[in-house]
């Protein structure tokens, strides 16, 4: 658990590996309620390389001090990243009078 939102990650180190390498990070919203997109790399101990890029949304909230993970979206594919950026440009250039 982090104190402070710049220090969240998704790193995690296994038998002295670094199992998941985070590339990079946006945060989106801070505050007691905070959502940060996360780039990352899993590491496949058979090839001994990393994999291609994934992308994760966390939401954390900061209790006693302190941020928990409350829930998170697992991007599964680039395929999937540009649907989802597509969608949201698409609905965000949108008029329809609102």
């Amino acid at each position: 658990m982090a104190e402070h939102v710049e220090d969240l990650t998704v790193n995690y180190e296994e038998d002295g590996v670094l199992v998941v390498q985070e590339i990079d990070k946006e945060i989106l919203s801070k505050g007691s309620w905070t959502t940060i997109l996360f780039r990352y790399r899993d590491f496949d101990k058979n090839t001994q390389q990393y994999s291609p890029d994934k992308f994760t949304i966390r939401r954390y909230q900061k209790r006693n001090g302190q941020y928990q993970t409350k829930s998170k979206f697992n991007i599964s594919s680039a395929a999937q990243a540009e649907k989802i950026v597509e969608t949201l440009s698409r609905w965000l250039n949108t008029n329809d009078g609102q």
